[in-house]
């Protein structure tokens, strides 16, 4: 992730707001702020689209009717508006949606790591989210070789890392409701619809 400088973005000195990535360019690239400072990430790349819609495509399958599933919803994170992040997926209850951004704690939020992402996903947010207050956290490790899924839950005011699971072994919780994934079959080729969910999927088939 590259951090902008307030001059490299033509604004004023002095902390963004949300209101300030309003004009932010429709390129693709996600603009997410840091005490008031541009925090831009590039566009994702296609195993990382292909797991956010894999992973999207499952929960919203299983999940109960009162909560909803979002793909890169914004999120602030303080009163200010000075503080926005945008995690690659999150859950919410359906009645806790404000607009135009996420203001209440979502359920659950998942993020994919890329190579430029690995400290800011397992370091930085993991202690901005706990500090907000989001119950559940999931990192997902892109690895085509081992994919894998990390599962933190919040104990106080920190994380607690509950799972690891890797490759074809079934990652399942029932935090933020009761679910089972195959890391593998988040950007394996195949039946990835019927095997996602594991072994009790395929029987349910």
């Amino acid at each position: 992730m590259t951090l902008m400088s307030l001059g490299e973005t033509r604004t004023p000195q002095r902390p963004l707001t949300v209101e300030d990535l309003r004009r932010m360019p429709d390129d693709g690239r996600r603009y997410e702020l840091v005490g008031g400072r541009l925090d831009v990430s590039p566009a994702p790349v296609y195993l990382h689209t292909l797991i956010e819609s894999r992973l999207t495509f499952h929960l919203t399958a299983v999940a109960p009717d009162d909560v909803t599933v979002l793909t890169g919803p914004g999120i602030n994170l303080n009163a200010e508006g000075t503080h926005h992040r945008i995690p690659d997926l999150a859950v919410i209850r359906t009645e806790d949606a404000t607009r135009p951004y996420l203001t209440r704690p979502p359920l659950l939020a998942v993020e994919v790591v890329s190579p430029e992402s690995v400290f800011r996903d397992h370091h930085t947010k993991l202690r901005e989210y706990a500090e907000f207050g989001i119950a559940s956290y999931w990192i997902v490790n892109p690895s085509a070789d081992k994919p894998g899924i990390a599962e933190f839950r919040l104990d106080g005011d920190r994380y607690v890392e509950h799972a690891q699971v890797f490759g074809e072994n079934v990652f399942a919780t029932d935090v933020p409701f009761p679910v089972r994934i195959v890391p593998h079959w988040l950007l394996a080729e195949g039946p990835w619809r019927r095997l996602i969910g594991g072994a009790e999927t395929d029987a349910a088939d």
